[in-house]
């Protein structure tokens, strides 16, 4: 059995190798990016009813679009990287939702709610804007 894996390591040993170092610099970037766009929203951001309107939203159509288009491709890229997460070291949870909070689609600001309500979740986030020295997010009371 060692002698099958010691054999199956020596035949793919280039794919491991890139593999590890895809997955460190995915772990690190992660331990970076993830906090510091955390700590970036705000407070209330999630006690409103409907989203707020962005900062951008004043600019031109082409510069809308751009910003539109460049915000999804890399909501897209962070979700892949958090899904890859799951099974490879860093925080995949915070970075899917992370990504999520950065693409646009219908539904998505209730989706986001919904997620940011689950304990794990929230704990996580808040610790993170705790250490950081940012006020915890508040989450809108559920009606029951």
């Amino acid at each position: 059995m060692l002698e099958t894996v010691l054999q199956y390591i020596q035949s793919h040993e280039n794919i491991l190798l890139w593999s590890l170092i895809i997955s460190g610099f995915t772990f690190v970037g992660t331990l970076i990016i993830v906090p510091a766009l955390v700590i970036r929203i705000p407070a209330d951001y999630f006690t409103h009813e409907r989203r707020t309107q962005t900062s951008w939203a004043e600019h031109h159509p082409v510069v809308r679009l751009l910003i539109l288009v460049s915000k999804n491709l890399l909501g897209y890229v962070i979700i892949v990287m958090g899904i890859a997460m799951l099974v490879l070291p860093g925080q995949g949870l915070l970075t899917i939702i992370i990504g999520l909070m950065l693409i646009n689609f219908p539904g998505k600001y209730r989706l986001e709610r919904w997620l940011i309500s689950l304990k794990p979740v929230y704990k996580s986030i808040n610790w993170l804007r705790l250490r950081a020295g940012h006020e915890p997010l508040l989450v809108k009371e559920k009606k029951e």
